[in-house]
């Protein structure tokens, strides 16, 4: 049974994140991640892509297929790149990589808003750092007021985040890895997309786009089909 690693990304854990894929659970083995800082982890004082994503590597198996969203799609390259003999594949949902694109009008606003929006945290309660953050990458989701336990720690790992826009990803070393790729978007905001055509074209990579769900493209009920057949066609070599 092929082993998919699933890693999330910022406010919302494993089991939030990765809900709709519970499904899959029937055809492969699903390590659903819950990185530290998010329950039913403790708190932490710094969430940093670079030390989670040493964390991922470490936690490959030979033959896994990776999938990260978000910031875990950052986390997610990281880890490839540091461990590429133990992966059969990699996909990524929307990573804000927005290094990958510097110099593209759009991207390059978009890293420099979350700069701004990420240098308020420490003035704002999390509940409204929140809110700020999900109108920021184009989401739908209303948080509930009060935040429950869980999304208020997830709120308060997102303020205590190292910036995306710092990340270092290395396109030419993954480039010429063996293992095949995926990057799938939601076609509802400009700089992701430039990315994602990025990282298409860079690493290179197959891309699917899945309309509607904004940036939570893996709740898109062809999602989970989009990902089985990668995966399969991977697992085949």
């Amino acid at each position: 049974m092929e082993r998919i690693v699933l890693v999330h990304g910022s406010v919302v854990g494993g089991r939030g994140t990765w809900a709709g894929q519970r499904p899959l659970a029937d055809r492969f083995e699903l390590v659903v991640l819950e990185r530290p800082g998010f329950a039913p982890n403790s708190p932490v004082e710094r969430v940093d892509f670079e030390v989670d994503a040493a964390l991922v590597a470490d936690l490959l198996e030979p033959d896994d297929h990776l999938v990260g969203h978000s910031y875990g799609g950052v986390i997610a390259l990281l880890a490839a790149a540091a461990r590429p003999e133990a992966l059969a594949s990699l996909t990524v949902i929307e990573p804000p990589a927005t290094g990958v694109a510097a110099g593209d009008p759009a991207v390059d606003t978009f890293a420099a808003a979350g700069a701004v929006l990420y240098a308020s945290a420490s003035q704002n309660d999390p509940e409204v750092f929140l809110r700020q953050f999900l109108r920021a990458v184009g989401s739908e989701f209303e948080p509930p007021s009060p935040l429950p336990a869980e999304l208020e720690q997830g709120a308060r790992a997102l303020a205590v985040e190292r910036g995306p826009w710092e990340a270092d990803v290395p396109l030419t070393a993954l480039a010429a890895t063996p293992f095949p790729k995926l990057v799938v978007s939601g076609a509802h905001h400009e700089a992701f997309e430039t990315i994602c055509d990025v990282l298409e074209r860079e690493l290179p990579a197959e891309r699917v786009v899945l309309t509607g769900y904004g940036h939570v493209v893996q709740r898109h009920p062809a999602f989970n089909d989009v990902l089985a057949d990668f995966v399969d066609r991977a697992a085949a070599g």
